[in-house]
This record gives C-alpha cells, structure tokens and sequence, in this order.
C-alpha cells in the first residue's frame, strides 16, 4: 500500500515539475514582450467583466426585489460596458489598468506598513515593512512614468508573477520528490 501511494505522489510530483517547467517557460516568454502581455491581460479582463455582467444580469432575472433588481442590472451593464471598452480599446485599458495598479500598489503598502506597526513585537515582523517599501517604491515608479509605464508595467508584473509561481511549484515539486525517495 506504501509503495502505491509513494508511487502515486512521485508521479504527481514529475507531473508538478514538468507544469512548474511550462510556466516558468511561459512567465519568461512573456517577460520579452511586456507590451503583448499586458495587451493579453486587458483582454481577458475585458471578457471577465462581460461574462461578471452577464451574470449580474441572471441574477436581477431571478431577484426578489425591485429595489435589488435595478441595482442589479445596473451593475451587469455597467461591468459589460467597461469590458467592451477593454475589448475595442485595450491599449486605453491597459493605460486604466496601469493607474489602476499604482493606486492598488499605494493601497497596499499602507497595509504593510500598518500590518508591520501591529506585529512590531514579533521577530521577522521587519519583513512587511520592507514588502511595504517595495510596493510603494513600484508604485512611484509606475505612476511617475504613466502613461508610457503601461507599454510594460502590467505585462512585465505579470510575467514576473508566472515565473516565480512556477519556479515556486518546481522548488516544491522537487522537495516533495525527494522526501518520497
């Protein structure tokens, strides 16, 4: 039974590691075209909020009150036009989803920081502050240089993401395959 199982997860751990390879692959391709990325991304965002429209637009089909669903279809055509926006001007998109970035990014290292005053006390605590100083500094950086940041700010964001992702599942992968050795 112990070898079945050993078995079992080593095969899902080569399976880990070959999709770990693929996206590390994949997060790199996109790293040397940053444009094409971010373009891509405000793509599927786009269809995202349309089919978020539609659904809001079901949901006020089957709502109980007016009230809920007005607000309701309101919502789903309002998603829906933004994400037809996103689909037949993606490069103003992308410039939207960029400012919309650094804000986030000031959003969330004012988190940081508040999360690394609370937890002061702790060892490592330090570590927010400096995940806090990173985002705000990437936040400058971004908006300093907007709109011309959105030719490579959301794309090269993106494939740094894909690449760490996938270069964190194959450290993973390849611990769990050694355990079961």
């Amino acid at each position: 039974m112990e070898k079945t199982s050993r078995g079992e997860v080593r095969s899902a751990a080569n399976w880990s590691i070959a999709l770990s390879i693929l996206m590390m692959v994949t997060g790199g391709m996109a790293l040397f075209a940053p444009a094409i990325t971010g373009v891509a991304v405000t793509l599927m965002f786009g269809w995202l909020l349309i089919v978020s429209g539609g659904l809001h637009l079901v949901y006020a089909w089957y709502s109980d009150r007016p009230g809920g669903v007005i607000w309701e279809i309101l919502l789903g055509v309002f998603y829906a036009a933004i994400g037809v926006y996103l689909l037949t001007r993606p490069v103003a998109g992308l410039e939207a989803l960029t400012l919309a970035l650094a804000i986030y990014l000031v959003a969330a290292s004012a988190v940081e920081f508040v999360i690394a005053y609370e937890l002061r006390p702790i060892a490592g605590s330090g570590w927010f502050v400096f995940d806090g100083i990173v985002s705000l500094l990437m936040a400058v950086l971004i908006a300093s240089g907007w709109p011309a940041s959105s030719t490579y700010a959301v794309g090269t964001i993106v494939a740094v993401s894909i690449f760490i992702s996938g270069f964190t599942r194959l450290m993973m992968s390849i611990a769990v395959k050694n355990v079961t050795a």
